[in-house]
């Protein structure tokens, strides 16, 4: 996949199909290597990976897939649009704690909002 294809709501959709096989912490570990990956193939900077960014993602991909359950990635999106706003760990995270280079390399607990954890996140399952 071409990097320009790589979309936020690309993001979305493998976030969902990770927690949909595997448990959070395995869906961030096999996350951050694809990311990490797809960055090494494509000749983009490693320093371009963000840890709290992919952690917070899949704990709010995890959350709302705890509200309501989904037939596919496609369907999911369509019942949670709101989780194609990529701002909307701004509600969660000051910008001067979420773009710091502590953010980019562990992650940080937001300092504005906790992210919703989903019962399902919390037992640290799969679907």
């Amino acid at each position: 996949m071409a990097p320009a294809a790589f979309s936020h709501e690309a993001h979305v959709r493998l976030a969902y199909v990770y927690l949909s096989e595997h448990g959070t912490e395995e869906a961030i570990a096999r996350m951050r290597n694809a990311l990490q990956q797809f960055l090494a193939h494509n000749g983009i900077p490693a320093t371009k990976f963000h840890e709290t960014l992919t952690r917070a993602w899949i704990l709010a991909v995890g959350y709302f897939m705890g509200k309501a359950s989904s037939t596919s990635s496609a369907d999911f999106i369509q019942k949670n649009p709101e989780l194609l706003d990529s701002g909307i760990m701004l509600t969660h995270y000051s910008a001067q704690v979420l773009f710091s280079p502590d953010a980019r390399a562990s992650y940080v607990e937001p300092d504005l909002d906790p992210i919703p954890v989903s019962d399902r996140a919390a037992r640290g399952g799969a679907a």
